[in-house]
């Protein structure tokens, strides 16, 4: 596995996994270098699996990710061999229940309320802007598994739903109304991205999407960051073409220190946490998968949730 943890994530993670595995967690670098050639099973996290890096890597079986793979030359692996597979559901529950919580804190204003009593301000003086969500049409891109438990989750406060994806075969039913995207960006009070990063999406979030949107509307990414110009979503904002935006994902993560998105105060910012249900790194549904699909992998089954196929 690697990524860039610390000496007691790496603890946590390496009890995820049997006993009698050899498991390598380490940085991106020299010292991943110096283990790649004889491993079977590589688990990236930000790191770049291409063919300069899949060339060295003789024993190699299987590319396990999380939810994304925009990381992983697909084609690549398929012409040598290996599978490749994400972990797509297994973080759902824990993604849905954040792009909540981030709708809560904006429209009930409660970042700001916090700071307010934090600095023991007056409570006379208090003014500020709240807002219901019954009511409200939420605009859900992509309709997968983190799509679907959003939607549930919105049904029970009232809210309206509409959803693009590009599988042509999903229908509107009771609930969810199925949309073309540009009514879908004019027409709903919240926008919420849950596709994934690739060719076609890359940067699809741009100055023409958002002069769209209405300028009351909220943007939530917990995605990607690279599905959305990151300059054209801060000239929104401080332009008000929209009202806010709830962020877990940047096109630079770690989020530069200087970016520009940390001073606005119509922006609610986390660290790409919205998929870790049990602290920063830690998810045990989704090493419970890892370890299910390296057995099947060694088995000569193939894994699920598969991006590619073997002959």
């Amino acid at each position: 596995m690697v990524g860039h943890f610390s000496e007691t994530v790496k603890s946590n993670i390496a009890r995820h996994f049997p006993e009698d595995w050899d498991v390598v967690i380490v940085s991106p670098g020299k010292e991943m270098l110096h283990h790649i050639e004889d491993c079977q099973v590589f688990i990236p996290e930000h790191v770049k699996v291409d063919r300069s890096l899949l060339s060295m890597a003789k024993k190699l079986k299987l590319v396990q990710t999380g939810a994304g793979f925009d990381n992983v030359d697909i084609e690549a692996c398929t012409q040598r061999g290996i599978w490749v597979a994400n972990a797509a559901g297994v973080n759902a529950q824990a993604v849905a229940e954040h792009v909540m919580a981030l709708i809560l804190s904006y429209y009930k204003n409660i970042p700001f309320l916090d700071a307010f009593m934090k600095n023991r301000m007056d409570e006379k003086q208090l003014e500020y802007t709240g807002s219901e969500l019954q009511g409200k049409t939420i605009g859900i891109i992509g309709l997968g598994a983190i799509g679907k438990k959003v939607a549930e989750f919105c049904r029970v406060f009232d809210m309206n739903v509409l959803a693009y994806a590009r599988n042509a075969a999903l229908q509107s039913d009771g609930f969810v109304k199925m949309t073309d995207f540009d009514n879908l960006v004019s027409a709903s009070d919240i926008v919420s991205v849950h596709i994934s990063l690739n060719q076609q999406t890359k940067q699809l979030i741009n100055k023409a999407v958002f002069k769209k949107m209405k300028n009351t509307a909220l943007f939530i990414n917990t995605a990607r960051g690279g599905i959305v110009n990151e300059s054209d979503l801060i000239d929104a904002l401080k332009n008000r073409e929209i009202s806010g935006a709830c962020l877990d994902v940047f096109e630079t993560e770690p989020l530069p220190a200087d970016s520009e998105l940390r001073n606005l105060g119509n922006v609610i910012l986390t660290p790409h946490t919205a998929g870790m249900p049990d602290g920063r790194k830690l998810h045990k549904k989704r090493y419970d998968f890892f370890v299910n699909n390296i057995k099947r992998v060694k088995n000569g089954e193939e894994p699920e949730s598969k991006l590619n196929q073997l002959l």
